[in-house]
């Protein structure tokens, strides 16, 4: 990794350009090409330094809603049970912990009542129940790593 990787990967973490050309836009901020910015994102994601590129939106801003979500899961129904919650498009996290509620996971739906439903739906096919664990207040913390 050189300095202009560097630089365009702390360019991608907070300064992404959102236009129809945002690797052309990208490579004139650093004095590149376009086709040398690709080519760079392609062997930074390559080699593992870039897992993913993708907007982080703020649900709530957007009329959404959000969950966070813990079950008591035994471990022979622990595959179906990660497998049903993974299959549920607003499913942003799944974990598992070593604790009495030993899958977390986030949920994020276009209204309550989308919400309740998924959430029933996954109840109703794993036959676990699901607590629920609404944030009563946000901490966002913005993590960019300077390169």
């Amino acid at each position: 990794m050189d300095a202009s990787d560097r630089e365009l990967l702390n360019e991608i973490q907070a300064n992404f350009p959102v236009t129809s050309h945002p690797y052309r836009e990208l490579g004139r901020r650093l004095g590149l090409d376009e086709t040398d910015v690709l080519e760079r994102v392609a062997a930074l994601r390559e080699t593992g330094i870039i897992r993913r590129l993708g907007a982080s939106i703020n649900s709530r801003e957007i009329g959404f809603v959000s969950t966070l979500c813990a079950a008591r899961v035994s471990r022979r129904s622990l595959e179906r049970f990660v497998r049903t919650v993974n299959e549920c498009p607003g499913v942003t996290h799944n974990y598992e912990r070593k604790h009495e509620y030993n899958v977390w996971f986030t949920l994020i739906a276009a209204s309550l009542e989308e919400k309740q439903a998924i959430l029933n739906k996954i109840m109703q096919k794993t036959g676990i129940s699901i607590l629920e664990l609404p944030a009563s207040q946000i901490f966002k913390i913005r993590v960019d790593f300077r390169f």
